[in-house]
């Protein structure tokens, strides 16, 4: 059902934990789910310096979120605006549709991410 990728950032998940030191921090939710995605940043000069996610939710809703820290770590703000949810699902070898949702979910943190730099 899912790919290897998914099952290797789910069962070792990247850049997991708090972030204490955070100079932003938001939480997105799916309402339909029930999923949650909390990011925290260190954002310095509009680079993403250090990235940590927690997560409350499914297998691939927690592989998303492991792979988007790992896509966006040390990237220009300007740069993720190339990120979408289909290249985040396409970087974990593809999604079952039903679990689609989480690769929005996770995009949808990180555009949150950003807007609140922009504040």
């Amino acid at each position: 059902m899912f790919s290897q990728a998914v099952l290797d950032h789910f069962q070792n998940p990247r850049n997991a934990g708090e972030l204490t030191a955070a100079t932003t921090r938001i939480q997105a939710v799916n309402p339909v789910c029930g999923d949650v995605l909390q990011l925290s940043a260190i954002i310095e000069n509009q680079v993403i310096r250090e990235i940590r996610f927690l997560c409350r939710g499914c297998t691939a809703s927690i592989a998303c979120a492991s792979v988007l820290t790992e896509s966006v770590q040390g990237r220009e703000l300007l740069e993720l605006k190339s990120l979408t949810p289909e290249s985040l699902a396409a970087s974990l070898g593809g999604l079952p549709p039903a679990s689609f949702h989480a690769a929005t979910l996770a995009y949808d943190a990180l555009q949150e991410l950003i807007r609140s730099t922009e504040m």
